[in-house]
């Protein structure tokens, strides 16, 4: 079994990124880590191995969107099918290690977005039939663009039709190398404000579907298209919008 990394690291963003989605931390050395232990417990460095202490890290700002990430229903809106929608800490956990299957859009430009009939001709491409529980992942291989700052404006995207034939094969989580699963949201955003109607921004979010996406994946060109695993748990944030994942595909050798 060979196991795939198909996660971001989490790391200080630069110095120019927005605050809304930036990430820092606070790195403690040993010797910092030898004062806190003298601090907490009297113990002085001489008394310790090496006279060092622990290393640890302090998240001083750190969304649970800014990373490879799995987002719930509560994240899309406060209601879905007329009942609350769910937060991450009460997804079935059944939904987050079963088959995977890639999906290659690397074809399609940026804001192009994905179309029902685009995921059927990559099905019938890799002679493939989904079932219920797989999970989907469309590739795009904008993770070459992250750590850009230009990164959020990469991505062909997918529409909320395709969102909702997925969910009608029975997929509950979707994922995508992108900044995010809608086409990006620059476009959108025009789109909307031009026709100044709902149901344009952020579209493939809000298709009122208890359904959970992964964002930010990279290596998905890594992976064959299908006969491997996926594992994609999120931390259990109680009543989080989203949790980071460590998400990895198991490959058989």
């Amino acid at each position: 079994m060979h196991i795939i990394d198909l996660s971001t690291p989490i790391a200080p963003s630069s110095e120019d990124t927005p605050a809304l989605i930036r990430t820092d931390l606070t790195y403690v050395d040993h010797t910092q880590g030898a004062g806190q232990i003298k601090e907490m417990f009297g113990v002085p460095a001489e008394l310790l191995r090496s006279g060092e202490g622990w290393a640890i890290e302090v998240f001083t700002r750190f969304g649970t969107h800014d990373s490879t990430h799995v987002d719930a229903p509560w994240h899309y809106n406060s209601q879905t099918q007329g009942q609350r929608s769910q937060t991450i800490d009460e997804l079935p956990l059944e939904w987050f290690f079963n088959d995977g299957v890639v999906l290659d859009m690397t074809h399609k430009a940026d804001s192009d977005a994905m179309t029902v009939a685009d995921a059927q001709a990559a099905l019938d491409h890799i002679g493939y039939t989904l079932k219920p529980l797989d999970i989907v992942m469309i590739r795009t291989d904008c993770d070459r663009f992250y750590g850009q700052p230009d990164y959020l404006f990469h991505g062909c995207g997918v529409t909320a039709e395709v969102t909702h034939w997925l969910f009608d094969q029975g997929i509950r989580v979707m994922g995508i190398d992108a900044w995010g699963w809608d086409a990006p949201l620059d476009r959108q955003a025009k789109y909307a404000l031009t026709q100044q109607q709902a149901g344009i921004f952020w579209a493939a979010h809000q298709a009122d579907l208890p359904y959970a996406q992964i964002e930010r994946l990279v290596n998905l060109k890594a992976l064959p298209s299908c006969g491997f695993k996926v594992a994609c748990f999120p931390l259990k944030v109680a009543g989080g919008s989203a949790g980071p994942t460590r998400a990895v595909a198991l490959v058989n050798e």
